[in-house]
């Protein structure tokens, strides 16, 4: 039920959030929810700057209410399920990681020209 869920509110914010706020990218990345499916907690990835992060958190807390009734209405639940959004940071510490270990593959940059050791 979470995938379905998933997909639905992907679907939801790449054709049907149409709010300029949202500038970085918005990712859904999982879906948690309760045993009984009256609770759905959403993890999204937004790319971007801290204010850009916040904002898309806001905007969508803002549409919780009309994502409940669609997924409801779309999954044909008896009861949709509370939506609340969290911000998921594991997609930007993967990728400060992959650049942390790309980092360590390079040969350190040197200053120095490299020294002649032949005698004339």
């Amino acid at each position: 039920m979470a995938e379905a869920v998933r997909e639905e509110v992907a679907a939801f914010l790449s054709h049907g959030l149409k709010d300029p706020r949202v500038t970085g990218l918005l990712t859904v990345t999982a879906v948690e929810m309760t045993r009984d499916l009256r609770h759905a907690t959403v993890y999204v990835s937004v790319m971007g700057t801290e204010a850009e992060k916040t904002t898309a958190l806001e905007v969508l807390g803002g549409v919780a209410g009309h994502l409940r009734s669609r997924v409801g209405k779309a999954l044909r639940l008896q009861f949709a399920p509370e939506i609340q959004f969290r911000l998921d940071e594991s997609v930007a510490r993967a990728a400060r990681i992959e650049t942390l270990l790309a980092s360590l593959h390079q040969p350190p940059a040197t200053d120095a020209a490299p020294e002649d050791d032949r005698d004339d």
